[in-house]
């Protein structure tokens, strides 16, 4: 297996397909294939599923994402090293962030870090699950992960906590509710988008509250998938408790109001200290800097 077959193989993962790596590396695209079926050939497997024109990942190709972005940081590395200056951060800042943190302070962050060394670059992936967030650093998949804390089987990974999530309810337009904090035996009697028990540490905590309350209201939904709460509200199925950016992303559309008492969840960065790249150890670096500012 050649370094130049993984760096094509994930430019096709990044880039939806053939054409898209052979623009991104600026080959051919007979070159990308003939990689990309050369490295089949070698490891024994397929890498894609060939449907029409689109290829889907196998199961084969999906495991072999991590490992190679490990290499081509390992790789990465080893130029720096060999590299005559010393000061230039260059090589690829990888990241995996919770959909419902990417929009926080992980961006004024990325925005600093780039300022700073303009020379590298920063892959912002999505985390779709947090209880494999301490996993997908593990299998090389990235250098860090922004999650809700504590993190999943976290042991031997550092987490820097940047801050408290709250959590907002949001209902459809329209509905009945009074200005300021809404406490939690006075919301409306009208069904709610839940995540199941045991889904999750907020939700859980939130079912609790409701109980000990004595406040019950119908179930229209119960989802696991959190990113889908928001869209459900706006369509009319009911309230819910999403995040406060999210809530805050809607309130020209739906009735956002905070809730009383407070729920709140710490979030922060986690990674292996022991193996970061040059890029990763000046993004630390910059992360608690920025935390000892006033």
């Amino acid at each position: 297996m050649e370094f130049r077959q993984v760096e094509y193989f994930l430019a096709v993962v990044e880039n939806d397909g053939i054409n898209g790596a052979a623009a991104a590396l600026g080959v051919a695209q007979p070159t990308v294939s003939q990689a990309l079926r050369s490295l089949e050939r070698e490891l024994g497997v397929n890498l894609f599923h060939r449907i029409g024109r689109g290829m889907v990942l196998t199961a084969a190709g999906k495991s072999l994402i991590g490992p190679s972005r490990q290499i081509l940081r390992d790789v990465n590395a080893v130029e720096e090293l060999l590299s005559d200056s010393t000061d230039d951060v260059t090589g690829s800042l990888d990241l995996m962030v919770f959909p419902a943190l990417a929009t926080g302070p992980i961006v004024d962050l990325v925005a600093r870090f780039r300022r700073a060394h303009p020379k590298s670059t920063v892959r912002f992936g999505d985390l779709r699950s947090e209880e494999l967030a301490a996993g997908v650093i593990r299998d090389g998949h990235c250098e860090f992960v922004m999650a809700h804390l504590p993190l999943e089987d976290g042991v031997g990974l550092e987490v820097i906590e940047l801050g408290e999530q709250e959590y907002w309810l949001v209902y459809p337009p329209g509905t009945d509710l009074p200005p300021g904090p809404v406490a939690l035996t006075a919301l409306p009697d009208i069904p709610m988008v839940f995540v199941p028990r045991g889904g999750g540490a907020m939700s859980d905590e939130i079912d609790y509250a409701m109980r000990r309350a004595g406040v019950r209201r119908p179930i229209a939904v119960l989802t696991e998938h959190r990113e889908a709460r928001l869209p459900m509200v706006l369509a009319g199925l009911g309230g819910s408790f999403v995040e406060r950016s999210l809530a805050e992303s809607a309130q020209d559309v739906a009735v956002v109001r905070a809730c009383e008492p407070t729920f709140t969840r710490p979030f922060g960065l986690a990674f292996a200290p022991d193996s970061l790249s040059k890029a990763g150890r000046a993004f630390v670096d910059l992360v608690r800097s920025t935390k000892t500012q006033p």
